[in-house]
């Protein structure tokens, strides 16, 4: 048996679960419109193990959102998974941020683009088979009318709040857009599970986000 606690913050949701073998027992999330990890991530994390009546001590791993995403917030939650980690001596887990989010929708045919907003008409996405196969890499990407249109033959789900703002540009008749969908902790249940079986784990210590672009400081307007 294996209890993971399961922590989700690199978009707006912020997103805690605990699973037994994969399946979720408790879970928290909230996506405001604002990034409220800082303030909300410890208290759900106390949450989701009070309420599943679960020690800190019985977890036997802690598994995080790896990114791509927002770079304040995948450093809260990796900092606590860290932090977890070495305080328990157990495992540390990360999991892909995009196929999480392709986990959240099943299709019978066609390919699945889960997209994260990075600012403009930037994106980060990747595309996934039916069986969730990865079948292009990873990129950040500026979304034009023709940027997909490879994918003229078949069906496509476009989802992920990158998506939403695409919805003007992307217009082609095989296109779909699944609305609503965001990372959450809940769809990176059975992908921790399967990693921690395999023994795919991260060196604690080491352990970076994937960022994918550069974080960049942008100064202040100074005052007039």
């Amino acid at each position: 048996m294996a209890l993971i606690l399961n922590i989700e913050t690199s978009t707006k949701n912020c997103s805690v679960s605990i699973a037994r073998n994969g399946e979720v027992i408790h879970s928290k999330e909230i996506n405001d419109g604002n990034y409220s990890h800082a303030e909300k991530l410890h208290p759900f994390i106390l949450d989701v193990l009070s309420e599943a009546n679960i020690e800190r001590n019985s977890l036997d791993a802690i598994a995080v959102s790896k990114g791509p995403g927002s770079y304040t917030g995948l450093r809260i939650g990796v900092s606590a998974a860290k932090g977890l980690c070495f305080s328990l001596d157990i495992p540390l887990i990360s999991v892909d941020t995009l196929l999480s989010l392709a986990h959240s929708i099943s299709i019978e045919d066609g390919i699945i683009i889960p997209m994260l907003d990075a600012r403009r008409m930037e994106v980060y996405s990747a595309i996934y088979d039916k069986n969730y196969e990865q079948v292009r890499e990873i990129k950040a990407e500026v979304i034009e009318e023709d940027s997909f249109n490879a994918f003229n033959e078949q069906k496509v789900f476009f989802l992920g709040d990158g998506a939403s703002k695409c919805k003007e540009v992307l217009n082609a008749a095989n296109f779909n857009f699944v609305d609503g969908k965001f990372p959450s902790a809940i769809e990176m249940a059975k992908l921790s599970y399967d990693k921690y079986k395999k023994n795919d784990i991260e060196d604690v210590a080491y352990f970076e986000p994937f960022y994918l672009k550069d974080f960049i400081v942008t100064p202040q307007k100074k005052k007039v």
